[in-house]
C-alpha cells in the first residue's frame, strides 16, 4: 500500500509540473508506463532437474529480467542445481518441493513435468492467484479436446475447464494472442519443427495438402531422462531407431493445428531416434502446385518470417543439419527440389531442448511480459 501511495504522490507531482509548464499529457502517460513497468519477474520452475528443466534454468539464470525464486522437484531436495548442470554458474535457490512456494510473490510458473501433473497444479492455483501466469511444457494443455487427450495420453484430464483458457503457442504463429492468456501451452518438439515451415505453405495453398510425408529424426534427450526404459533396442548410442510407426503422441497435436489452416490435410509421420543427445531434423516431402517454383516458396517463407529473429530460411537447395542449431533457439529451413518435377522436400532443424522446449517457453514468456522477444536467448 505504501508503494502504491508513493506512485500516486509522484503522479500528482508530475501532473502539477506539467500543468505549470504547459507540457503535453502524452509525456505524463509515457512517464507513468515507464514508472509502473516492472523491472523483473519472479519465477518458479517445477521439474527443474529434468533435461528440459535444466536447459530452462540455465537460460533463465542468464535472463536480466528474471529472478528465480524457487526450483522445484520431487527428489534431490536441498541440493544445488549446479550439481546437475555445470553450465549454471549463478547462485540459485536450493531444490525444494512445490508446496514450499509463496505464490503471492510469484509472477510465472514454468511446468516441466510428466504429462498429467501440470494440470493438477494449474487447477489448484489458477483461481486463487489471479496475477499468476503459467507456461506448461508438457502436453496437458496442448489438445483442445479432453476426449482426444484421454485417448492419446491414456489418462483423464483433470482440468478441462481450463483448456479453453489456455493458448497453444508456437511463438511465431501465435504472437498476437499470447498476452490474452494466463496459461501458455508450449508445443512439442517434433510439431514445432514441422509446423513452422508447413503452416504458412498450407495457408497460402502453395502445396498439395493430401500427400505429405514427414520423416523426423531426434536426439535421444527428447525421450527424457528415463529414455533407456522407454525403448528396448540394442546399441543405443551408435544406431538409428524407427519407432511409433502407426501412432505417435504428437500426431494428435499436429492434426489439431494443421486442420485449422487446411481441412484436407493428409500426411504420414514417422519419428526416429538417432545416436545424438540433442537436435531434430524433420524432412517434409510434398508436391507443390504446378505454377509454384522452389524459389517462390523460399521467397514467400522469407517474407512470412522476416520479422522473426529465430527462423532462418536458407537459399534454395541448401544442405542443412542439426549442427548449426544445437544450443540455440533457431529453426533453420531449407527448401529443396527432388528428382521428381513437382515434388519438393523441406528440411527443418531445431534443438529439441531449446526451440523445441525451454527456449520457446522463454520466447513465449518474453512476449507475455512485454520483454524483448530475444531476451535471454541470443
Amino acid at each position: 500500500m505504501k508503494e502504491k501511495n508513493t506512485v500516486i504522490e509522484k503522479l500528482v507531482e508530475v501532473s502539477n509540473f506539467l500543468k505549470d509548464n504547459h507540457l503535453n499529457l502524452k509525456i505524463l502517460i509515457w512517464w507513468y508506463k515507464l514508472f509502473m513497468t516492472k523491472n523483473f519477474i519472479n519465477v518458479v520452475v517445477a521439474g527443474a532437474t529434468g533435461y528440459v528443466g535444466l536447459d530452462l534454468v540455465y537460460l533463465l539464470s542468464k535472463h536480466k529480467k528474471v529472478k528465480i525464486i524457487n526450483l522445484c522437484a520431487q527428489k534431490n531436495i536441498g541440493k544445488q542445481i549446479k550439481n546437475f548442470d555445470k553450465r549454471i554458474k549463478k547462485k540459485l535457490p536450493k531444490i525444494s518441493k512445490i508446496n514450499k512456494v509463496n505464490w503471492q510473490k510469484i509472477d510465472l510458473l514454468f511446468l516441466s513435468l510428466p504429462n498429467g501433473e501440470a494440470q493438477k497444479i494449474v487447477k489448484n492455483l489458477y483461481f486463487k492467484y489471479h496475477n499468476l501466469k503459467f507456461i506448461d511444457l508438457s502436453a496437458d494443455f496442448r489438445l483442445e479436446n479432453g476426449k482426444i487427450y484421454r485417448k492419446t495420453y491414456l489418462k483423464k484430464h483433470r482440468a478441462k475447464e481450463l483448456i479453453k483458457k489456455s493458448l497453444y503457442s508456437i511463438t511465431e504463429l501465435k504472437k498476437e494472442k499470447i498476452k490474452n492468456f494466463r496459461i501458455i501451452s508450449n508445443p512439442g518438439c517434433y510439431p514445432t519443427s514441422i509446423q513452422i515451415p508447413l503452416v504458412p505453405l498450407l495457408q497460402k495453398k502453395f502445396i498439395n495438402s493430401k500427400n505429405i510425408t514427414i520423416d523426423s529424426k531426434s536426439g535421444y534427450s527428447g525421450a527424457g531422462k528415463n529414455y533407456k526404459s522407454k525403448f528396448n533396442f540394442k546399441n543405443f548410442y551408435v544406431s538409428t531407431y524407427a519407432y511409433a510407426v502407426k501412432k505417435h503422441r504428437h500426431i494428435a497435436e499436429i492434426d489439431q493445428e494443421l486442420n485449422k489452416v487446411s481441412k484436407n490435410v493428409l500426411y504420414t509421420f514417422n519419428p526416429h531416434l538417432i545416436p545424438s543427445f540433442r537436435g531434430i531434423l524433420s524432412s517434409i516431402y510434398m508436391y507443390k502446385k504446378n505454377n509454384i517454383t522452389v524459389k517462390k516458396i523460399v521467397n514467400f517463407l522469407k517474407n512470412f518470417y522476416k520479422k522473426d529473429f529465430f527462423v532462418n530460411i536458407h537459399k534454395p537447395n541448401t544442405q542443412i543439419g542439426t549442427g548449426s542449431v544445437i544450443e540455440t533457439n533457431n529453426c533453420n529451413i531449407s527448401v529443396c527440389q527432388t528428382r521428381l518435377k513437382n515434388k519438393i522436400v523441406i528440411f527443418s532443424s531445431i534443438d529439441n531442448l531449446v526451440k523445441g522446449a525451454a527456449g520457446q517457453a522463454i520466447q513465449n514468456m518474453n512476449i507475455l511480459f512485454s520483454f524483448k522477444e530475444t531476451s535471454g536467448l541470443k
